[in-house]
């Protein structure tokens, strides 16, 4: 097994077979709230995306892994490294598993898991981070199981059905970079 693989899922770069399948997912409005999207999104800019998505994440500061089911190799979902900067040896990491049937299943976590020891292990990354709404219980679940601590709360930060809902920063530190000083 490779490093962005384990016993269930496998993450690897897109694909231009993918653009149909990307298309679904960005265009289906249940999971806009979550990466803050309001429009739909067309196939030409999906196309271009996938011409350029072959940088790496020194060039481009992002990085998108579909995520696969290793036995049949069908993909489940994605996962995102954004707002990479080299200077910090940091980045912000999101995740979707598409289709309901296959939440609930452990893809999410062995994903989170495995681009953690990627971008701990071979990226060398001082600090990952990820921003969740308040009332997304799963995705807190999913962050905090995975070592991500709560570090700071911005207040009625987004809008939901006419209401305003808080969302939480989580951060994790590369542990073999943490210093204790200043913490």
């Amino acid at each position: 097994m490779n490093l962005l693989q384990n016993k269930e899922i496998e993450l690897r770069a897109p694909e231009p077979e993918d653009l149909e399948t990307l298309y679904l997912w960005e265009n289906d409005p249940s999971v806009w709230h979550v990466s803050n999207t309001l429009v739909p999104v067309s196939r030409y800019v999906l196309k271009k995306y996938l011409e350029e998505a072959g940088k790496d994440i020194y060039e481009m500061k992002q990085l998108r892994l579909m995520i696969q089911k290793t036995e049949n190799k069908e993909p489940v979902g994605a996962i995102d490294l954004f707002e990479y900067d080299p200077f910090h040896n940091r980045a912000g990491i999101g995740i979707l598993i598409a289709a309901p049937q296959d939440r609930k299943k452990g893809y999410a976590r062995q994903s989170v898991e495995t681009l953690i020891k990627y971008c701990f292990e071979v990226l060398d990354l001082h600090q990952l981070f990820c921003n969740v709404a308040r009332d997304n219980e799963e995705s807190l679940n999913l962050f905090t199981n995975a070592g991500f601590v709560i570090t700071g709360i911005k207040q009625d930060w987004l809008k939901r059905e006419h209401k305003y809902v808080d969302e939480l920063m989580l951060q994790l530190i590369n542990p073999v970079h943490h210093n204790k000083e200043g913490h």
